[in-house]
């Protein structure tokens, strides 16, 4: 596998910002977002077995796989390799593939249709100039949670608006990039 970076920090976005988590980025997108924060260009050839063990060098119970795009590689043996050790397996996609089965917590943040996700927990929407949250919450399987993201923290004051009118959404702030982690 084409693989980033894995580095361990806290979960910065969302649901569960603020729980210690292993991060294993995946190279590599069929998105190309104008406001993407990520250089997912680079990669280091990676097998299964390595990427599990290199897991393992950290105490978290959370691994989290983004990328990129993470289900153009994603497997269900790798899932499954890492749950064997005691972990629980999330992901953070934009919703364009259908996933491996066995993933306990599945984090969308829908860019552009279509869409082949078959199950969601978390929909996080940025906040573009043009999104509609509610529109592309309409296109996707239901979630158990919804968050509004402000692009990049430039747009919070319409993030927050927003977010009163329908409150079903929650806000979900980049917190890593405001206390500067990883």
């Amino acid at each position: 596998m084409r693989v980033n970076e894995i580095f361990y920090s806290l979960q910065g976005e969302g649901v569960h910002t603020g729980v210690p988590a292993v991060f294993v980025r995946l190279s590599g997108c069929n998105r190309a977002c104008p406001f993407c924060d990520t250089d997912f260009s680079d990669f280091t050839e990676m097998t299964e077995g390595e990427i599990v063990d290199a897991i393992s060098e950290y105490p978290a119970e959370t691994v989290i796989f983004t990328g990129g795009e993470p289900a153009l590689q994603l497997t269900g043996s790798l899932v499954a390799a890492v749950k064997a050790t005691g972990r629980r397996v999330h992901v953070e996609t934009n919703g364009s593939l259908p996933l491996p089965e066995g993933i306990d917590w599945v984090t969308c943040s829908p860019k552009t249709p279509p869409y082949g996700i078959r199950h969601i927990d978390e929909l996080k929407v940025v906040m573009t100039p043009d999104a509609d949250p509610e529109a592309i919450a309409a296109q996707l399987p239901a979630a158990t949670a919804y968050c509004l993201q402000p692009l990049s923290c430039s747009n919070t004051e319409q993030c927050v608006a927003w977010l009163k009118t329908h409150p079903r959404w929650r806000l979900s702030l980049q917190t890593h990039k405001l206390i500067n982690i990883p």
